[in-house]
């Protein structure tokens, strides 16, 4: 019994101490997608490896609903912010990569419905 009780303690402490994970920041996003810009801005006809590699990782590290927020504002504030942006081709991107995202990018998007 004293065992059971020192292990759950021990437990207790390792939770405790483990550090709690960090959001994911604008600066990721833009890194895991920045190989996507020559297809997002209609400067090439299909998106690259590449980018679709970033793509996929980018949608693999955003698993928590606060990540997918965050990367769908960035998302969201980058086609509102970069001139010349083809939003079709923007909005088509996961698509195109062969990954599922639960929103459009899109300079429009409620980032706060994502889950």
């Amino acid at each position: 019994m004293a065992r059971l009780a020192i292990l759950a303690v021990l437990a207790i402490v390792l939770v405790m101490a483990a550090p709690a994970a960090e959001a994911i920041t604008c600066g990721q996003v833009t890194g895991y997608i920045e190989s996507c810009m020559p297809y997002a801005l209609g400067k090439a006809a299909t998106p690259t490896g590449q980018c679709c590699t970033g793509i996929k990782t980018l949608n693999s590290v955003a698993k928590s609903t606060p990540d997918r927020q965050a990367t769908c504002n960035c998302l969201k504030n980058a086609a509102k912010q970069i001139k010349g942006i083809n939003g079709g081709n923007v909005a088509g991107l996961p698509g195109k990569c062969g990954v599922s995202i639960p929103y459009v990018i899109s300079a429009s998007t409620d980032c706060a419905r994502v889950r």
